[in-house]
């Protein structure tokens, strides 16, 4: 029996290279897990039917003395990353059928090194969300408490490493997507450099902020899985070269802005988590400093005019001409207004409008215009603060997982993303890691603490989330 409760990526290479169990045995305690599970958390949107051929031929390579950090490990993937012959949705009607015409770069890379894909996990429709109550699929559900949500909109795949059943997992973020359901479900979720992981064959959202990032229990295992698929792609012009940033010396030094973390709408047993979280650390041999980010507050406003118009613009591809969902109107126009009417979802539809009028005319240099321009300002800002400091902590989320259903108004459930937006907005990784649970209705809920860094210094975050994972 294989005790999936405490298996790590790092136990799990250990145990599989000394032959304690096959790949083919670990694949099939996952796959017995999910079909325990899956039917009330709905994490999984299609199970592959070949996970246990893929665990074989790692077991092939194990026999022959390979030794690869995730060969033979069994992963999740959210339904916006392209494999190759396999359905990829988008959690979307609009593309319910559509099969992968190729493999994403971070699944070539994965495929290198012998990952066995357990299935594609769901999401909030195109991303849009943060809370996978989004889904044309259905909830998923939070383990930890079967009424509220996992977050978004990575919910699937966090949920799939929370629950066992994968051992780590890939999703996007593009203003906190992987970290606010880390946080929601207490694991660890990772957003790397803007540039760091190739976006080749993710499907887009927001082009200038879409980030693949790691799942995982640790931050141990979240490395790996990032060292995995991190790295300049010819396929991808934005990415960056490993050298682009130099990795700078950890000068043991955490900016808080207190002032935010203080502020309306974040909830007292956050704000009391996170003092404790800041002061194990401070025992550990942190300074943390108080630091002032005169723009930080305009982040939120500046996420919600970029993020839908860059959203409205990649999403005008899915007509029902070129691939996906197809109705037949009467002419052109009424085909286009069918098959997007049928196809897309409130949020989608919601975010599409926003980001169309944002960027019309006469009112482009209104809000969008202004928008890039605090963006740059915040830039400027992060790298000033970022000279005296090694890293930036703020709670990940205001306040812990809500019920399902209970946020029917949007910019309620906006506001969740208040301390995770500004990562994507400049650019910079972060990290979301448990920091313990609070107990609401019975339940114990747990709570995340998130870590921001310089550009190109991911090793920072891993450095000061393990130390925090560990106390």
């Amino acid at each position: 029996m294989i005790d999936l409760n405490n298996l790590t990526i790092v136990s799990a290479r250990a145990k599989l290279d000394a032959k304690e169990f096959s790949a083919v045995e670990l694949a099939q305690a996952y796959l017995d897990e999910i079909k325990k599970k899956n039917g009330e958390l709905n994490a999984y949107l299609e199970i592959y039917d070949d996970v246990l051929e893929q665990a074989k031929l790692a077991d092939d390579r194990i026999s022959k003395g390979e030794s690869l950090p995730l060969l033979g490990v069994p992963l999740a993937i959210k339904d916006v990353i392209l494999i190759k012959g396999r359905k990829v949705s988008a959690a979307s009607k609009i593309l319910e059928n559509y099969v992968a015409p190729y493999d994403a770069t971070v699944i070539t890379k994965l495929k290198k090194q012998g990952a066995v894909f357990l299935g594609r996990t769901n999401t909030d429709e195109f991303a849009m969300g943060g809370s996978t109550e989004n889904s044309a699929y259905g909830v998923t559900k939070n383990p930890h408490d079967t009424k509220r949500v996992a977050g978004g909109s990575s919910g699937g795949s966090v949920v799939a490493v929370a629950a066992n059943l994968a051992l780590g997992a890939l999703g996007s973020d593009t203003g906190g997507s992987v970290r606010e359901p880390a946080s929601f479900c207490g694991i660890v979720g990772m957003k790397p450099t803007y540039g760091r992981v190739s976006r080749y064959g993710l499907i887009a959202m927001g082009s200038s902020l879409d980030c693949i990032g790691p799942v995982a229990k640790n931050a141990e295992d979240t490395q790996i899985i990032y060292d995995a698929i991190c790295g300049q792609d010819v396929l991808d012009g934005t990415t960056i070269n490993d050298q682009t940033y130099l990795k700078p010396i950890l000068k043991k030094v955490i900016g808080v802005p207190w002032d935010l973390v203080n502020g309306k709408g974040v909830d007292i047993k956050v704000k009391e988590n996170f003092k404790q979280s800041m002061e194990n650390l401070e025992k550990l041999g942190f300074a943390v400093k108080d630091i002032s980010l005169k723009n930080l507050d305009m982040a939120l406003a500046i996420y919600y005019i970029i993020m839908p118009a860059e959203a409205s613009t990649n999403l005008s591809r899915f007509d029902g001409v070129r691939y996906g969902m197809h109705k037949d109107g009467k002419n052109l126009l009424e085909d286009y207004l069918l098959t997007k009417g049928a196809g897309f979802g409130k949020e989608v539809r919601r975010r599409i409008l926003l980001g169309t009028y944002v960027l019309s005319a006469g009112y482009y240099d209104a809000y969008y215009g202004k928008a890039v321009i605090a963006r740059d300002l915040l830039k400027k800002e992060f790298a000033r603060v970022f000279n005296e400091i090694d890293v930036i902590a703020t709670p990940t989320a205001p306040f812990v997982a809500w019920k399902i259903g209970e946020k029917s108004d949007p910019l309620s459930v906006y506001l969740a993303d208040i301390f995770t937006v500004t990562a994507n907005i400049v650019g910079v990784p972060a990290i979301s890691v448990p920091s313990g649970f609070t107990e609401v209705e019975g339940k114990k809920l747990p709570l995340g603490v998130q870590f921001m860094a310089p550009h190109g210094a991911e090793d920072a975050l891993f450095e000061v989330g393990g130390k925090l994972n560990m106390v």
